[in-house]
C-alpha cells in the first residue's frame, strides 16, 4: 500500500493505526469506501472509521439479512454488534461500535 494522493497516504496510515491486523481485501475496500467523494469533507481517521464499520455490517455480518427479513435497522444493528465489535478486536482495532449511533 503505497503511492498515491496525500489524502490516499493519510488513510492508509491512519487505517494501519486503527486496525493493524486488517486483511489486505478488507483494507483496500473501506480505503474506496472511505475515499469516496461523500466523505471527502471529513478527516481520515472519521471517514475511515465509517468506511469501517460500513464494510464490517454489510460485508461480514447478517445486517442485510435481518433488513430483508424485515427487521428495522436499529434493530438490525443491535443483533450484529458483538460480531463487528470481535470482527474489530481481531484486526487488531481498540475501538468498538457502542450501537449508540457512533458509527456509520
Amino acid at each position: 500500500m503505497s503511492g498515491g494522493t496525500k489524502r490516499q497516504k493519510e488513510m492508509r496510515k491512519a487505517l494501519r493505526t486503527l486496525a493493524p491486523r486488517i486483511p489486505m481485501s478488507d483494507a483496500e475496500a473501506i480505503l474506496g469506501i472511505a475515499l469516496a467523494g461523500h466523505l471527502r469533507h471529513l478527516p481520515p481517521s472519521i471517514a475511515l472509521w465509517q468506511a469501517t464499520t460500513s464494510h464490517i455490517r454489510h460485508e461480514l455480518t447478517e445486517y442485510d439479512t435481518l433488513l430483508d427479513e424485515g427487521y428495522e435497522r436499529d434493530a438490525a444493528r443491535y443483533f450484529v454488534v458483538q460480531t463487528m465489535n470481535d470482527i474489530l478486536s481481531g484486526w487488531g482495532c481498540t475501538r468498538q461500535v457502542t450501537g449508540e449511533g457512533d458509527e456509520a
